[in-house]
Formats: C-alpha cells, sequence, structure tokens
C-alpha cells in the first residue's frame, strides 16, 4: 500500500472512530437517528462504524480486511446518503455522507486492482 493509500485510510479509520462512538454517545445522534426515523439503527449504525474503522486499521497489514472495511463502509455512507436524500437533506448535509461513500469506495477500488 501506497503513501497516500495509507493517508487516505487513515483519515477514514480515525473518522470512523470518532463518528462511531459520537452515534453510540452523542444526544445529538440520538436526536438525528430520530429526526432520520431510523432510530432504532443508532447503535448498529454505531458498531459498524467502529468495526469499520477497526478493519481499515488491520488493513495496514493484511489487504483482506481493508477490503472489507472500506466495502462495508462505502455501503454503508451509500445508504446514509439515500436517508439524506430522502428526508430532503440538501447538500450541505448530505456532503459527508457523499464524501465518505467516495473516499471509502476508492480505497476499495484500488486495492481490488492492486
Amino acid at each position: 500500500m501506497g503513501l497516500y493509500l495509507k493517508i487516505l485510510t487513515a483519515f477514514s479509520a480515525v473518522s470512523f472512530l470518532f463518528f462511531g462512538y459520537a452515534c453510540l454517545t452523542s444526544p445529538f445522534m440520538v436526536a438525528e437517528f430520530k429526526r432520520y426515523g431510523l432510530g432504532r439503527f443508532r447503535v448498529s449504525t454505531g458498531y459498524l462504524q467502529l468495526i469499520g474503522a477497526l478493519t481499515l486499521l488491520a488493513g495496514y497489514w493484511h489487504e483482506i480486511p481493508l477490503l472489507l472495511g472500506s466495502g462495508g463502509l462505502a455501503l454503508l455512507m451509500f445508504l446514509g446518503l439515500l436517508v439524506r436524500i430522502r428526508i430532503k437533506d440538501g447538500i450541505v448535509k448530505s456532503s459527508p455522507a457523499f464524501f465518505y461513500m467516495v473516499l471509502n469506495s476508492y480505497i476499495f477500488y484500488t486495492i481490488l486492482q492492486s
């Protein structure tokens, strides 16, 4: 894995460690998931984000976890983007989901091609 990909992977992993923790503990995230109409999925989403982050980090040593983590997080962010579109959140509120979907799709595609 090249330096550029390592940096992108680390950025995504640290981001999802933060997002996953916030999803599990933040009153703001409790309110957001209720606003989405998905309150019952908040905890599982938080754990999926944490697991995705950890598999990205494990990807520094093995490609399989990196593929699973980046692919899983790309899918999770795709679904998050669909939710944002469904509730008409607009571009600004939807852009983080889009950004992380593209970032993890890029990581996935790059490792798949190597």
